[in-house]
């Protein structure tokens, strides 16, 4: 019989299987918005529940102005410019090592108040920088030229902040941008910094967010605008710190960051000076976001979804590789949390969980169509050699047949008509055929039944073995079981045959058996060419097990075992025969004759042929043959109808010692001269 060829599973396919996943995974979480969207919001997540506390940011305030600020004017917009003019001439008494206000100022007001705001801007003691935009979805031509007008140039920078497309949360800081008249504007903590001559790489920039020493406060100091002038001066010591100046409007200029998420509601919402306030802490302190680079990301992915395949090539129930995969990503997440807590990394989730479980599935599949293939092949290879139960067990678990040829210990048995020639006269072809197949089907049964693998047929002679492909440690015992079941059966058929025999009238045959068992090392596995090999066992004691089938016929006997087999079936009705040299081999054996099953052996009648034949052999290696023949006498008056031909043996060989006696150095080996 010939394996199938396996087209998908292997190896190799097995690890196009995972970088499959693996690829399919990457595309999926980066390309697909729902999976991007959740990698994102699982980031966030992470971001906001397991960031480091740190301490306020020491070198940065924030000026807000609030409702209730614009509550103490007459008009609520534009801010008071006189206002703004004395908070800023306030906070430079202060000494502040640089002032970035974000708010526009694109339109005019009292004009007296927006001259006395210029002048404090023109001669302002400190670095300042102001919010700007061109975008004519913001301001139009004539609030440009008066924004133009009322802020220097050289303190111009970009109030923008880029939102993700897909959930509109701030998450870079933005490099910059050409404007309309072809100059670059920097962004407004890159401006800003930069007035202090730090200079930063002119990219977007991922946002480091700086974190909060508690729940309750905020990463920077906080003062209301319209309370600065009456709070103590010690509360208030803004020297050589940067002061930011900004909206805290009920509506407006509120963004969403990674902060926002189902559990922290408008929490996580920041208004747009205290973002620029991260971003300033940022560049200041020189951080960087670690990031997962694109060879570290494939290869974490590619390492998940090898472990989905090892899972999906698990010989376990679905339920418990279900469970392995979740623990597997169990671990992964947790993981994930930890390596943001401790090293502020945020490793891909989503997309290694989408590989294991792409990938566990997926190997499920192939090896289930694998295993559907095995299972064919088994069922069509085996079933009419093997015990359908075997066939059952072979099909659940294809690693149980190792093919190819190993050693084991396995338990032979070989089965012949005896005088078949004779027998085959009575025949012509068509029922010649009729007669093998009603001999051999009966037969075969019993042999598989018995646990027994068919090896082949040889005419009216049938081969067959124990403890292959499949284990069975008592092998011996069950082939020896077939053996006498065989015999029984055996008996039936004559009975069978007797009568249609004499219905026909025509002469009948008895049919007798030699069968011959014997236990030992063997090397099973695919046996023959490249062309054509057969499922078969090679070895000495396989030779030897035919050797005994043909003794059988020198002993009178139906059934001779070697000594392993009555070594491990001794709780069965079992008599030493011999040692002989069986042809082809140099060294003797010893050979017994398989009498009857443990009913047999328990009864006192066989323990007492027992003894008197162990007697009678002991007696008959010694030579003394006075006192073989007194226990060869006693063995026939108790012994069954079989045994008779054994005695009858023993009787003439005695006979032939007493008359030229064999040398005085005589093991008692008999060399069998026939096969």
């Amino acid at each position: 019989m010939r394996l199938p060829k396996i087209k998908l599973a292997g190896w190799p396919a097995l690890v196009l299987v995972t970088f499959i996943a693996t690829g399919g995974a990457y595309f999926a979480t980066h390309y697909v918005s729902f999976l991007t969207l959740a990698e994102r919001a699982i980031e966030d997540f992470r971001l906001a529940t397991v960031q480091k506390p740190e301490p306020q940011d020491p070198n940065i305030v924030i000026i807000g102005i609030t409702e209730e600020t614009l509550a103490l004017f007459p008009y609520r917009e534009p801010v008071d410019r006189g206002f703004l003019a004395d908070l800023l001439e306030t906070i430079a008494a202060k000494h502040p090592r640089a002032v970035g206000v974000d708010i526009l100022f694109d339109q005019p007001t009292e004009e007296d108040k927006d001259d006395r705001l210029r002048k404090v801007i023109a001669n302002y003691p400190a670095p300042i920088v102001f919010s700007y935009t061109d975008k004519a979805e913001e301001v139009s031509d004539d609030q440009l030229d008066y924004l133009n007008g009322f802020v220097p140039p050289a303190d111009r920078v970009q109030a923008y902040l880029p939102e993700d497309a897909l959930d509109a949360k701030v998450r870079t800081i933005p490099a910059s941008r050409k404007m309309r008249d072809g100059s670059m504007m920097p962004g407004f903590a890159r401006g800003l910094v930069g007035k202090l001559g730090i200079e930063v790489p002119d990219k977007i920039t991922r946002m480091v967010w700086h974190g909060s020493p508690d729940i309750e406060s905020k990463p920077f100091p906080i003062y209301w605008a319209h309370m600065l002038k009456v709070l103590p001066p010690a509360w208030t010591n803004f020297e050589n710190k940067i002061v930011l100046i900004g909206g805290y409007f009920t509506l407006r200029d509120q963004h969403r960051t990674p902060f926002a998420n189902g559990l922290t509601g408008t929490k996580g919402e920041f208004p747009g000076i205290e973002i620029h306030a991260h971003a300033v802490s940022q560049f200041l302190d020189g951080k960087k976001q670690p990031i997962v680079t694109l060879r570290q990301e494939l290869l974490l992915v590619l390492g998940i979804a090898a472990l989905g395949t090892l899972i999906g090539l698990a010989k376990l129930r679905s339920i418990w590789r279900f469970c392995l995969a979740g623990t597997g990503l169990v671990l992964l997440w947790v993981s994930g949390f930890a390596i943001a807590y401790y090293y502020g990394l945020f490793i891909p989730l989503v997309e290694p969980s989408i590989a294991i479980l792409a990938a566990s599935w997926a190997t499920d599949v192939v090896m289930g169509a694998e295993a559907k293939r095995q299972r064919e092949f088994i069922n069509s290879a085996f079933s009419r050699y093997l015990n359908p139960q075997l066939v059952k067990q072979l099909s659940a678990d294809p690693g149980k047949l190792q093919l190819g040829g190993e050693s084991r210990d396995m338990t032979l048995l070989f089965c012949d008509i005896r005088g078949f020639t004779t027998i085959s006269e009575k025949f012509d072809a068509q029922g010649l055929t009729r007669f093998i197949n009603r001999f051999l089907t009966p037969m075969t049964d019993l042999i598989l039944a018995n646990r027994g693998t068919i090896d082949k047929y040889m005419g009216d002679a049938i081969m067959a073995f124990w403890n292959a492909p499949l284990d069975d440690a008592e092998h011996a015992l069950h082939g020896c079981r077939a053996a006498l079941t065989m015999r029984q059966r055996l008996a039936e058929l004559n009975i069978q045959w007797k009568a249609e025999a004499e219905a026909a009238n025509q002469v009948f045959i008895p049919v007798n058996i030699g069968i011959g068992l014997n236990s030992g090392m063997c090397c099973v596995g695919n046996v023959g060419s490249d062309q054509r090999f057969d499922y078969s066992v090679l070895g000495d004691d396989v030779n030897l097990a035919s050797r005994l089938e043909g003794q059988s016929k020198t002993y009178g006997l139906d059934i001779v075992i070697g000594e392993n087999t009555a070594r491990a079936a001794a709780s069965l009705a079992v008599l030493e025969l011999d040692s002989i040299k069986v042809k082809g081999k140099t060294q003797p054996v010893r050979i017994y004759a398989l009498v009857g099953d443990e009913t047999l052996a328990a009864e006192d009648g066989f323990k007492q042929l027992k003894a008197s034949h162990e007697a009678m052999i002991e007696a008959y290696r010694r030579q003394d043959w006075k006192a073989a023949l007194q226990h060869l006498e006693q063995c026939r008056d108790i012994s069954p109808p079989l045994m008779m031909g054994l005695y009858q043996l023993y009787e003439e060989r005695i006979a032939t010692y007493l008359e030229a006696p064999p040398p005085v150095d005589w093991d008692g080996v008999y060399v069998a001269l026939t096969k």
